[in-house]
Parts: C-alpha cells; sequence; structure tokens
C-alpha cells in the first residue's frame, strides 16, 4: 500500500503548475485501481504472468519506476504544456530544500530496499549496501556529464543522479554483486541524464522529469537483472535458495523474458493511464487543467488560497524579471526575457513557427541564452510626474 502511495505521488508530479488537485484524486483511484493493482499482480502474485514467467523484479521497477513513468507522461499528455511565459527563467529556486529531501529519500529509500527482503537477514543488508553503490556513483555520474558543458558543479546535478542512482537500484538492490551495482550507477547516471532530452524531443511537458528519471531508470534496473542476477544474492534471506539468477547463472532465457516484461508495463501504464485520464478530463466539473487565469496566479493560490513562500513587500510579477546587462540600453529599448532553460526556449521557437506568430520572429533572431529587445519610441514625462510602470 505504501508503494502504490508512493508511485501515484511520484505521477502526480507531472502536474505541476497547471493540474487542478480535486481531479488529480479522482485520476488517482482509478489509477491505482486499474493501472498499478494489475501491474503488482503480474510482478508480484503468485498467478502473475510474468511471475510465473520468471521475470526478476526485487523491488518495483516495473509497478513502481515503469508505471510511475509512462503514467506521468501520459498525464502530462492530455494535460497539455504549462503556461510559457510561466516558464521565464525557470530553473530550481530552493536548492537547500531540494538537497533535503534528496537525502530523506536517500534514507528512506533503505527501506524500500532493504524492507522488500521482508526481514532483517543478508539480503536486506545486501540491498542496503547496493543501493548506496548505486545511488552514490549515479550521482558522480550526472555531475560529470553536466560539468562538460557547464563547466560547474552542480548541486542539483548531484540529487538528480542520486535519484536516478537510487531509481535503479530499486529492480536490482537485492539480486545482483556490488560491483554490479557500481556500473548500474554510472549506466543509469548516463541513460537518466540523456534520458530529459526525451520531453523536449516528443513536446510532452513532463514538469518533474518523471519519466527520464523513473522510467528509464527503472528499465535500465530491469535489464541489468538479465545479465547480472546471481543466485549467490538472491538465496541471501534463506529463503529463496536455489533460486537461479540472470546471464551468471547462465540463464540466457532472461534476457527476453525481462524485456517483455518492459515492453508490457510501458504500453500498458501508458495508454492505461492516458485513456484515465482523458476520460476524466471530459466529466464537466473535473477538468484536469486549471483555467489560464488560475496558471498565472499560480496553483498555491488558486488551489490552496496559500503560498509555499509567501514574500511581503516583494512583488508577485517576476514575469518582467531578465538578467541584467553589462552595457545599459539607450532610450527606448524594452528588454523581452527568454526561456531560462534551452530546451523550453527551443520548444516555443518551434511552436511559433509552426503557428507562424509574430512574436516568434524576435525570438528566433536570438539565442536563448541572449535577450530579445525591441526599439520602442521614448515616453515623454513633465517634470515632477509620478512614474508608474
Amino acid at each position: 500500500m505504501q508503494f502504490c502511495a508512493v508511485t501515484a505521488a511520484l505521477v502526480i508530479g507531472a502536474t505541476a503548475e497547471r493540474g487542478r488537485v480535486i481531479p488529480g484524486m479522482v485520476f488517482v483511484f482509478f489509477w491505482a485501481t486499474l493501472v498499478y493493482c494489475p501491474i503488482a499482480y503480474w510482478t508480484w502474485g503468485a498467478n502473475g504472468w510474468a511471475f510465473q514467467y520468471g521475470v526478476l523484479d526485487y523491488a518495483g521497477g516495473g509497478p513502481v519506476e515503469i508505471g510511475s513513468g509512462l503514467s506521468a507522461l501520459a498525464y502530462s499528455w492530455v494535460l497539455g504544456r504549462r503556461n510559457e511565459k510561466m516558464m521565464l527563467n525557470f530553473r530550481p529556486h530552493n536548492i537547500s530544500l531540494i538537497t533535503l529531501g534528496t537525502i530523506l529519500l536517500w534514507f528512506g529509500w533503505l527501506g524500500f530496499n532493504g524492507g522488500s527482503a521482508f526481514g532483517a537477514n543478508l539480503r536486506a543488508a545486501m540491498a542496503c549496501w547496493n543501493t548506496c553503490l548505486t545511488a552514490m556513483f549515479a550521482a558522480m555520474t550526472w555531475c560529470l556529464l553536466d560539468f562538460r558543458l557547464a563547466k560547474k558543479w552542480s548541486l542539483v546535478g548531484w540529487c538528480s543522479g542520486t535519484i536516478s542512482g537510487l531509481v535503479a537500484a530499486t529492480p536490482a538492490s537485492g539480486l545482483i554483486t556490488p560491483w554490479a551495482s557500481i556500473a548500474l550507477g554510472v549506466v543509469a547516471g548516463v541513460a537518466c541524464n540523456f534520458g530529459t532530452k526525451v520531453k523536449f524531443m516528443i513536446g510532452i511537458d513532463d514538469a518533474l522529469d518523471v519519466f527520464a528519471e523513473h522510467a528509464i531508470g527503472g528499465i535500465v534496473g530491469l535489464i541489468f537483472n538479465a545479465f547480472f542476477a546471481t543466485d549467490e544474492v538472491i538465496g541471501l534471506d534463506g529463503v529463496n535458495m536455489g533460486v537461479p539468477g540472470g546471464f551468471l547463472n547462465h540463464q540466457w532465457r532472461l534476457i527476453y523474458v525481462q524485456i517483455a516484461f518492459i515492453v508490457a508495463c510501458c504500453a500498458y501504464a501508458f495508454v492505461m493511464s492516458a485513456i484515465i485520464a482523458k476520460l476524466i478530463d471530459l466529466i464537466p466539473g473535473l477538468h484536469l487543467r486549471a483555467s489560464s487565469e488560475a496558471e498565472l496566479l499560480g496553483m498555491d493560490d488558486d488551489q490552496h488560497g496559500e503560498f509555499a513562500y509567501d514574500y511581503v513587500e516583494v512583488r508577485r510579477d517576476y514575469l518582467a524579471w531578465t538578467p541584467a546587462e553589462k552595457d545599459p540600453k539607450e532610450n527606448g529599448v524594452v528588454i523581452i526575457p527568454q526561456h531560462g532553460i534551452e530546451g523550453h526556449q527551443d520548444l516555443i521557437n518551434n511552436t511559433q513557427l509552426r503557428t507562424g506568430s509574430s512574436s516568434g520572429k524576435s525570438a528566433l533572431a536570438t539565442p536563448p541564452s541572449e535577450p530579445v529587445t525591441e526599439k520602442v519610441a521614448p515616453v515623454e514625462v513633465a517634470p515632477g510626474a509620478p512614474v508608474t510602470q
């Protein structure tokens, strides 16, 4: 039940800044019943087809990770992209809380993976050790990949890499050896890092990169089981002794068994989630997406009537903000802010090209990293008159 709740929370991350609360809750009920429970039964139920087929999924690479990643992608697709203006200079705003959340997740994940051994035994200890190894090496890999672009050591990159490693360890930590966990961390860090580009390629606004982090990470972990799962680790709980592993135990068939399971989970989770979301969206009063006015106000204000951060005496209209430049502009030049993330800017540029909007012409003329300027007539102000913006 806790696994189900965690998976649902991951899916709801896709609704950030545009999804309504009550329809999201209705979606979670039907999603848990029709998507999560069947995949969990396939995987762990004594009569589940994947269980009988010999699929190795230790703590939820299929139900939890692929289930959340593909469901979030489907929900994002039905929900639509965020308001483009709200994505100006879009970047993490509280790295301290991101780091604290990552540390809490890491600690909790030891219960997630270690507890899946169903006892305080050697397999639980091995699962915890493998989880930490995979997370550490994925974090280092992600930081190195980000450094090659920005030449900076990103703490947000460290947090993202850590999560990708924890995700990849979920299906594999109680099945593979520690040296394989190190390799898993490196591969997961690379795959999930480059996986963040997928949403820009397909034009689906997965707000929290749930697909890149969880679906791709879960897929990598399940594939690693096919090659590196071993009976020595599986039997450490004193119960599953003699259960064969994968390639290391000469179980060649496990390769196509794991791939078939991955394909089935991806297809079922995406299609069913998209159908459920669309049907709920068609019901009067249960539209998944908030209004344009609500998006400009923000979901905190519109859906909850309160703010996570309420800065007194500071303008909430941050849309006009843009990075300062060294040289002052001449009188009458107005700076039009650009998207802070290059992929977002490319996305809106492509949209403007398709729609033929005039605003796209000025945006395309300048690289995403540089603000666009346009000349307007200076405003004459009488001496002593108040100036308003």
